[in-house]
């Protein structure tokens, strides 16, 4: 990912890049001539007003930390940390000195769910019933120290509380793991949001299929996005009779409207790194930048995520059905150790309990 944001701030308006960081020096040669530099300490001599973080998420913690320490904001890869606690450290460090700390979680600038995000807040959809999402696709080699619910689960996180505006208040999931790794390669979470929002993620690295799925369903049809594509398409529900009867069996009883939209598509990335930008220009955490404090909460909610799936053992065998007691589910608590914000007197501990099948 090293590459990809290398590539961005070397051509964007108002940023110079003076060095990078890698232990392998530039195997890719996306650098032009930028000094690689061995150690952070040496970046930092360079005066840098701040800093883009895409190491393994184990490191995110110690780099972060060196950079606070050091007064240099930074936009630090997702997920913010490898852990929780490291992520409050983090939040705290950035915060008490008053330094912008963002996390790139890059589907908040896709052009599809922006478009997304923008049309439920202006009600087009009316109540919001439920938020399915699916990311799938091939096993990522470059991928080591965390499993599938901390690289890529995290995105479906963030995304379904920023398109709805609200938070997970439950939540039960279930991983495996297949590739040989020490790490969870598929999970399938089903949840649901403060305002009673039904949640669902199926997230994996084991599909040779690439699929970047988020369907919103409410009260007047459905958005589906597609993040690979960048497109939005609403499905309304039925306002016209299907009197064909035999169509009746693949369609339903009536159609409503589709439409594509058609809007600006640019990268996400360099939404980004411009809304970045300016939020460190500005001195402050605005600028529609993900925060680091936003970035600890999908840190929780992934953390809730493994606990519900290491805690959930009720197993119920075939020809049980009618007589089976309710399975026996653990609840996931996350209780959110969050540092204040200035002004700001804390979160009340939010508990993610598991229902009962």
């Amino acid at each position: 990912m090293g590459r990809n944001h290398a590539r961005i701030l070397s051509s964007l308006d108002g940023v110079e890049l003076v060095g990078a960081v890698d232990p392998a020096g530039d195997p890719h040669g996306c650098l032009h001539g930028v000094p690689v530099l061995t150690d952070v300490a040496r970046l930092l001599e360079r005066g840098i007003d701040y800093a883009v973080v895409a190491c393994p998420t184990a490191l995110h913690e110690q780099v972060g930390l060196q950079l606070a320490d050091a007064g240099v904001c930074a936009l630090i890869e997702k997920p913010l940390a490898h852990t929780s606690e490291a992520a409050r450290r983090l939040v705290a460090a950035f915060e008490e000195r008053g330094l912008v700390a963002g996390v790139g979680h890059i589907e908040r600038f896709n052009p599809a769910l922006q478009q997304l995000r923008q049309r439920l807040e202006a009600g087009e959809l009316g109540e919001v019933f439920q938020v399915v999402t699916r990311r799938q696709g091939p096993f990522p080699h470059r991928i080591a120290d965390v499993g599938v619910v901390k690289d890529l689960a995290t995105h479906d996180i963030d995304l379904t509380s920023w398109i709805t505006g609200q938070e997970y208040v439950s939540l039960s999931a279930r991983t495996v793991s297949k590739s040989g790794r020490d790490h969870e390669d598929m999970v399938a979470v089903v949840g649901s949001l403060t305002d009673g929002t039904m949640v669902s993620h199926l997230v994996n690295w084991l599909s040779p299929l690439k699929e970047r799925f988020a369907a919103v369903t409410g009260e007047r049809g459905c958005f589906v996005a597609d993040t690979l594509t960048a497109d939005l398409t609403f499905h309304a529900n039925g306002a016209v009779a299907t009197e064909w009867e035999a169509l009746r069996a693949f369609r339903g009883v009536a159609e409503g409207d589709t439409v594509r939209y058609a809007f600006p598509k640019r990268e996400p990335l360099v939404v980004e790194h411009e809304r970045f930008r300016d939020a460190v220009r500005g001195g402050s955490g605005s600028g529609g930048i993900v925060t680091a404090r936003e970035g600890l909460r999908t840190v929780e909610v992934s953390a809730a995520v493994l606990a519900s799936a290491r805690r959930t053992t009720g197993v119920l065998e075939t020809g049980a059905l009618e007589t089976a007691t309710p399975l026996e589910v653990a609840s996931a608590v996350i209780t959110s150790g969050s540092p204040s914000a200035p002004g700001d007197h804390g979160h009340s501990p939010v508990r993610l309990a598991e229902p009962t099948a």
